[in-house]
């Protein structure tokens, strides 16, 4: 297969950079693949490494015309701004995308975008309705929870000695950024892919009681989880010294765990990248030697 250059959006953040490396790693040149963001500088060692670094603001629809300039496939890895200007904020990109000639976008999107009830969830369903108005050839990777939210929020785990949720016993395929990169460098470095639809996460879901039990095992020190109402698990994360619309996104997210809404026994994840994706308890073990 021929491919005359992938680009990678987002490329400043921790998915876009691990999609870069995949996509090394499956022996795209690095002359062929076109990482960009906001702000350049953050990626100026992918420069360095000889892969072309451009600049893309999904703000600035003239920049976003030179940055897909000579690009055959893109992934659009869903914006990380305020919830009023996502969807906005990918149109400009699609529309890019269908100027430039792209032959495949592939989308970062969320489980079940279609139905979704969460903030988040209806940004990505309308997101997914606008690709397929344009009539570009795309791939949805419809990415559940990631395990390095939880991983990440170790330290203070331990110290509170409690998981704080809202999302009841509802069941979350979380799986690492690491092998949602790799499924994402797969489907744009195969054939076969134009419009599916991949509802990707890990093979063992869990719920937040289990979550504070398997960092009881990993961390030696028990971890209970403290059940809240949506409202007050967003004054929970505001206390904490989270923005108030991010602490209110984040807790209807866990609303729509509790919904189902981040579940998946799908495999997908599983078949796109020819392994088991990593589990809990291994990434629980991984973050736990850094604490």
């Amino acid at each position: 297969m021929t491919i005359m250059a992938i680009v990678v959006t987002g490329a400043t953040g921790q998915l876009g950079r691990l999609t870069v490396e995949a996509l090394l790693r499956r022996g795209v040149p690095a002359a062929d693949i076109i990482a960009t963001g906001r702000d350049t500088a953050r990626i100026k060692d992918l420069a360095d490494r000889g892969i072309t670094v451009r600049r893309a603001d999904f703000a600035d629809t003239d920049g976003l015309a030179e940055a897909f300039e000579g690009v055959d496939r893109l992934l659009l890895i869903s914006a990380s701004v305020p919830v009023g200007e996502r969807v906005a904020n990918h149109r400009r990109v699609i529309d890019a995308a269908a100027s430039a000639g792209v032959s495949l976008v592939a989308y970062t999107s969320t489980t079940h975008a279609d139905t979704a009830t969460t903030v988040i969830g209806v940004t990505h369903g309308e997101t997914e309705e606008y690709l397929r108005d344009r009539g570009i050839p795309s791939v949805l990777l419809r990415n559940s929870w990631y395990l390095e939210n939880y991983t990440s929020q170790l330290p203070q785990i331990l110290q509170n000695g409690a998981v704080v949720g809202a999302a009841g016993e509802g069941r979350i395929s979380a799986a690492s950024r690491a092998d949602y990169a790799e499924a994402a460098a797969v489907v744009l470095t195969t054939e076969g892919h134009t419009g599916a639809v991949y509802e990707l996460g890990g093979d063992e879901s869990f719920t937040l009681t289990e979550l504070a039990a398997a960092i009881s095992a990993a961390a030696g020190k028990q971890v209970a989880y403290a059940d809240l109402p949506v409202a007050d698990l967003a004054q929970v994360l505001s206390a904490a010294g989270l923005p108030a619309e991010l602490a209110e996104v984040l807790a209807d997210a866990d609303r729509g765990m509790n919904r189902g809404e981040m579940y998946t026994d799908s495999g997908d994840l599983r078949r796109l990248i020819g392994r088991p994706p990593a589990t809990l308890a291994e990434e629980l073990a991984v973050a736990a030697l850094h604490y």
